[in-house]
């Protein structure tokens, strides 16, 4: 990348993956400083790294807010999915705002987003799962149970049938709380021993 650079001080993509190696050995001051070189040379084409690389690494909600809503101000097609395509990045965004607490804004761009995978056919891993969790923290129970209930037909989980439970029993729904639970600690062991098995 020097090589690169020393050829063409104004070769965005080398900054950017130059500042991969510093953000793997921990350097991330040096990270930032080459995201932020290869952002000013060609935004459309590095502000949703740098913007997932604030959430996902440094917990920079702010931040990636600020890149995120930069990024799509700048397209008028979809912004995409997040570096590892876990995430919409208008997910990623409504979890920013959720940690900032605001819920509201959460729930209204992570519901938004899941509107619109739906009429394509493909909603994120935990999309429901955290839109989920909005509605319950917000005492929205019944939004929260077809949340929950939606996830689980996406993709089920240990951690849905946690919350589900926990919006069972905020509903009195002892019965449903403890089947809940039951799966939840059923999908626990699971998930432990596949994990040992991968591992072995």
């Amino acid at each position: 990348m020097d090589a690169a650079l020393a050829i063409d001080s104004t070769f965005d993509y080398a900054y950017k993956v130059k500042s991969i190696a510093y953000l793997k050995s921990g350097d991330f001051i040096e990270w930032k400083r080459l995201m932020d070189k290869a952002v000013g040379l060609d935004p459309k084409a590095h502000l949703r790294y740098r913007g997932w690389c604030r959430f996902q690494f440094f917990r920079d909600y702010e931040g990636a807010i600020k890149d995120i809503e930069r990024l799509d101000s700048l397209f008028v097609s979809d912004i995409g999915y997040s570096q590892n395509g876990t995430y919409h990045l208008k997910v990623a965004l409504g979890l920013c705002y959720k940690m900032l607490g605001n819920t509201d804004k959460a729930i209204s761009l992570i519901s938004e987003q899941i509107k619109k995978n739906e009429e394509i056919n493909f909603v994120g891993e935990y999309d429901y799962l955290h839109l989920g969790v909005l509605y319950l923290h917000k005492g929205a129970y019944e939004k929260a149970l077809w949340a929950f209930q939606s996830q689980s037909k996406e993709s089920e989980l240990s951690e849905n049938q946690y919350y589900l439970a926990l919006t069972y029993k905020a509903l009195q729904q002892t019965e449903n709380f403890r089947n809940a639970i039951l799966k939840a600690k059923e999908l626990e062991i699971a998930n432990a021993q596949n994990s040992q098995y991968t591992r072995e």
